[in-house]
């Protein structure tokens, strides 16, 4: 290989970038173009520099895209899950109770409840109206029902300060009680069309494996800016869920199905052999069986269930660690997901 001397870097100021199909020789591209005198570079010269300059670049960041915005869609298209919440005429107050449910939940216990949701409360003034108890009734097993709670303060901000209309922007939507950077841009994307990044934890695992190699990622600004330059101009919204649906579908954390990847040719971690998560990257599995998160299940059961307050007796049966049940009881007072009563009977808040 042969370059104009002082036009491009030299051979040691590249680097090799590993595929599938071979090596690839890349120019480094934190590196600066070597300095051209004045003296000995014509004014033709000088442009054509400046150009390399601005164009080199853009070029290098094509290059090491392995993920293509067209595959992913076209994967979409054809194994996409039927969810309700995915179909034409979904509200963006329907996205937004998608999106809260979803988190830490799976899609196929969410399913059933969010239609139920939607057809009792279609707009956040019908539930910024509603009961308590009937909400964490609705909530059912969902898990996590503070949740519950900051939705219902959430339609009560939207309908105070944005006329009952989920807001389009991202940070108006991070401004509502229980809406995080996720599901703010998750609802500007799926509801309004914003093409902006969205990263859960399906896509920052299938973007480091497939870009950089490495088994899982690490969240953080960079993985979103690193997501924004996959976007297509067109059609991000739909390439943005087919990130999640792979991510969630094929690319997954502990069995992921690499046969059925359309991106598989071009993932550099299954290049490299399927490496392990780098020290410090594998969280350890939470369990549920014999936690305080158990315990507090079992009571919101009970009260969900109950046609009126409930007596200690009730509650000390549901688990026999008097100390555990105890502190999770405690808990959920203090979370407001429950009450007593005068008489010392445990209810729902009204």
């Amino acid at each position: 290989m042969t370059h104009t001397a002082g036009f491009w870097p030299e051979v040691s100021c590249w680097s090799v970038s590993a595929s599938r199909c071979g090596a690839t020789v890349l120019p480094v591209a934190n590196r600066s173009l070597p300095a051209r005198s004045r003296s000995h570079t014509s004014r033709g010269e000088v442009a054509a520099w400046s150009s390399v300059a601005l164009v080199i670049p853009a070029i290098v960041a094509r290059i090491v895209q392995n993920i293509r915005p067209n595959q992913i869609v076209d994967w979409y298209r054809a194994n996409a899950r039927d969810l309700p919440w995915r179909k034409p005429g979904t509200s963006p107050w329907g996205v937004l109770i998608s999106e809260i449910m979803s988190h830490q939940t799976q899609v196929e216990r969410v399913a059933p409840i969010w239609l139920k949701w939607i057809e009792r409360w279609p707009t956040p003034h019908d539930f910024a109206q509603a009961r308590i108890d009937d909400i964490l009734r609705a909530w059912a097993n969902l898990g996590y029902p503070r949740r519950a709670l900051r939705l219902r303060e959430c339609a009560q901000v939207i309908v105070d300060k944005h006329g009952g209309v989920v807001p389009d922007d991202v940070d108006a939507l991070l401004a509502l009680p229980g809406i995080g950077d996720y599901t703010a841009r998750a609802v500007a994307c799926f509801a309004y069309g914003k093409n902006v990044p969205v990263v859960d934890t399906n896509v920052r695992r299938l973007v480091a494996r497939v870009e950089r190699g490495q088994a899982l990622g690490v969240p953080g600004k960079k993985e979103i800016e690193e997501v924004a330059r996959l976007l297509p101009e067109d059609n991000g919204p739909e390439f943005s869920v087919g990130l999640m649906e792979l991510g969630a579908l094929v690319c997954t954390a502990k069995a992921p199905k690499c046969d059925a990847c359309p991106v598989a040719q071009d993932c550099a971690w299954l290049a490299a052999g399927r490496p392990a998560p780098e020290e410090g990257q594998r969280r350890p599995s939470q369990r549920f069986e014999g936690t305080d998160r158990q315990v507090r299940g079992k009571i919101m059961k009970v009260l969900r269930e109950a046609d009126s307050p409930v007596e200690q007796a009730i509650i000390d049966a549901v688990w026999p660690d008097d100390a555990q049940r105890s502190r999770a009881l405690f808990s959920l007072l203090e979370d407001g997901l429950a009450e007593q009563d005068e008489r010392g009977y445990f209810h729902l808040p009204r």
